[in-house]
C-alpha cells in the first residue's frame, strides 16, 4: 500500500485533487472531517477539550459549541496552540488507524490523507511521500473571494497566517501548480497519478 499526504494552502485546488484521487480508486481522509469527530461527545478529545476550555463551551444538548470555543482562541496564539495541542494528536491517531485498517484489506491500495494543517502538525511522517497543491497568491485570492463570499482582507490574513508557498515545496516529494483551469490541473493530477498507480 502506498500513502501520500496531501496538503496546500487555501483555493489551491486540494479539494479537487482529492476528489480526483478518490474517483481513481484511493481511499482519502480528509483531515477536516476527522477533526469534527474530535469534539464528539464522549470521545478523548471532547474531554480534554472541555477540561482545558471550561464548561461554558458546552451548550444545553452537550455538545461542544464550536463558536463558543473560537471565541476563546480567536486571535490568542497561546489559546489555539493549547487547543491544537489537544486536537492534532487525536487527528493523527485517527487518521492512522484508518489507514492501517485500509492498508489491511487492501494491501495494493492508495490512501491519501488530505490536511490543510499538514506540515504545521507535523504529519508528513505518516505518509511515504509528501504531495502539495499550490497556487499563486493573487489566483488565490481571487478564487478564494469568488467561492467564499468574503472580501479581499479576510482572504489575505487567512493567507498570511498559513505556510508560504516556498515553505511547502521546501518540504514536498510532489508539486502539482494550479494556476490555469481545472482541465490543465486535471492533466497534472493524471501525470501525479500515473506514477504512483
Amino acid at each position: 500500500m502506498k500513502t501520500i499526504c496531501l496538503t496546500g494552502g487555501i483555493a489551491s485546488g486540494k479539494s479537487t485533487a482529492s476528489v480526483f484521487f478518490a474517483e481513481k480508486g484511493a481511499h482519502v481522509i480528509d483531515a477536516d472531517k476527522l477533526g469534527h469527530r474530535v469534539y464528539d461527545v464522549g470521545t478523548p478529545g471532547y474531554d480534554k477539550v472541555i477540561a482545558a476550555f471550561g464548561n461554558d463551551i458546552v451548550g444545553e444538548d452537550k455538545q461542544i459549541n464550536r463558536r463558543a470555543l473560537g471565541g476563546k482562541v480567536f486571535g490568542k496564539p497561546e489559546e489555539l496552540k493549547r487547543l491544537t495541542d489537544i486536537v492534532w494528536p487525536e487527528i493523527r491517531q485517527m487518521a492512522e488507524e484508518e489507514i492501517s485498517a485500509f492498508g489491511e484489506d487492501n494491501p495494493d491500495g492508495v490512501a491519501i490523507l488530505e490536511a490543510a494543517v499538514l506540515l504545521e502538525a507535523g504529519w508528513e511522517d505518516i505518509g511515504d511521500e509528501v504531495w502539495v497543491v499550490v497556487v499563486d497568491r493573487e489566483t488565490a485570492i481571487e478564487r478564494a473571494m469568488s467561492r467564499d463570499s468574503v472580501d479581499r482582507a479576510a482572504i489575505e490574513s487567512r493567507i498570511d497566517a498559513q505556510l508560504s508557498n516556498e515553505e511547502r515545496i521546501a518540504r514536498a516529494d510532489v508539486v502539482i501548480e494550479n494556476n490555469d483551469d481545472q482541465p490543465a490541473l486535471i492533466r497534472k493530477l493524471e501525470e501525479a497519478w500515473a506514477n504512483i498507480a
